[in-house]
């Protein structure tokens, strides 16, 4: 595919009226880990509730997190190719420290992105859209959907590389989603949603009796590259639910070691429950933690509004205002 001008390629670049997300998965699998051997016995050989303990757990945790969104669907008709897909997308990802002696909390690190990616290894350079600058990135291949993992696969690459950072300040961090980070951090990845059963029935057993503030002993999920210590915990007592309502699980990386392992097991079970949402507040209560959903609330706004978003981008298309339109591969 070679390269193409400019006045070629303007006109037959189309922002697609309707919804961006119609058509699309809401939200993007996390990546469910394939069945990996799992270690039970790592901490205890009897499995029985394990009570929460915030002794000698930091005085500062943070948490982190990130929001994204489909803002507009792009087609770049390619006379010779056919239809080229692609997106613009938008991600911000911050943190909550909490200062738990004071106590307080404040955002921190605080940042929004916007990218166009193109695929078959297209790139289109914009102007800044709604304030924010717009990155030009390509993907291979014509699937719309691995457009969208993309945009996710950015988010979670800056939402780990803002947890390391915060963690070495000696903090807790707690970051939403699996954990990606392979050295010893004290970096805690909260799962909300159950899409694998890492642990046998009879193991499985203990999870549904657990009341809020206690946890299942650790285990230990053996990936070959990745290996990491686990434990469910309850967040709170809710009447009405299934035996998992309000259960989460925890994980952090194995290079940490046994003993840091049981430490964060023991403060997490302790202080997470003091954060669940409510029902009334948040309808993903209680896993949806409070500052959780504070900073995913800030961050949605520091993203603008939608709508001129894609009316932005439109004005842009019409007035040829791209810069560089490069065939890719």
């Amino acid at each position: 595919m070679g390269g193409a001008t400019v006045s070629d390629l303007f006109a037959r670049l189309h922002v697609e009226s309707w919804s961006p997300d119609y058509g699309a998965p809401v939200e993007i699998p996390e990546d469910p880990a394939p069945s990996s051997p799992v270690d039970p016995n790592v901490e205890m050989s009897e499995w029985v509730p394990v009570e929460g303990s915030d002794q000698a757990a930091p005085a500062q945790v943070v948490f982190v997190d990130g929001v994204r969104r489909v803002e507009a669907r792009l087609t770049l008709d390619d006379p010779l190719e056919g239809p080229v897909p692609g997106i613009m997308g938008a991600f911000g990802v911050g943190g909550v420290l909490w200062e738990r002696n004071v106590p307080r909390s404040a955002f921190t690190g605080l940042q929004a992105e916007r990218i166009v990616a193109m695929a078959r290894g297209y790139q289109l350079d914009l102007p800044r859209i709604g304030g924010i600058p717009v990155t030009a990135e390509s993907v291979p291949g014509d699937d719309p959907s691995e457009l969208v993992a993309h945009l996710q696969r950015r988010m979670r690459a800056v939402e780990q590389s803002l947890a390391a950072s915060l963690a070495r300040a000696g903090r807790l961090v707690v970051a939403d989603g699996r954990i990606r980070e392979l050295r010893p951090m004290p970096i805690v990845g909260l799962i909300k949603t159950h899409q694998v059963m890492y642990l046998p029935a009879q193991h499985r057993r203990l999870i549904a009796s657990l009341s809020a503030g206690q946890r299942t002993p650790l285990f230990s999920i053996l990936t070959e590259n990745f290996p990491r210590y686990s434990w469910y915990l309850r967040l709170a007592d809710l009447s009405g639910g299934h035996s998992w309502t309000g259960i989460v699980r925890c994980e952090v990386s194995a290079a940490v070691g046994k003993n840091s392992a049981i430490d964060l097991a023991g403060w997490t079970s302790a202080l997470l429950p003091r954060l669940a949402s409510e029902r009334h507040i948040d309808p993903r209560a209680p896993q949806n933690l409070v500052p959780i959903g504070a900073l995913e609330k800030e961050l949605r706004k520091r993203l603008g509004d939608q709508r001129m978003a894609h009316r932005f981008l439109a004005t842009a298309v019409r007035s040829r205002t791209l810069s560089r339109v490069d065939g890719g591969m």
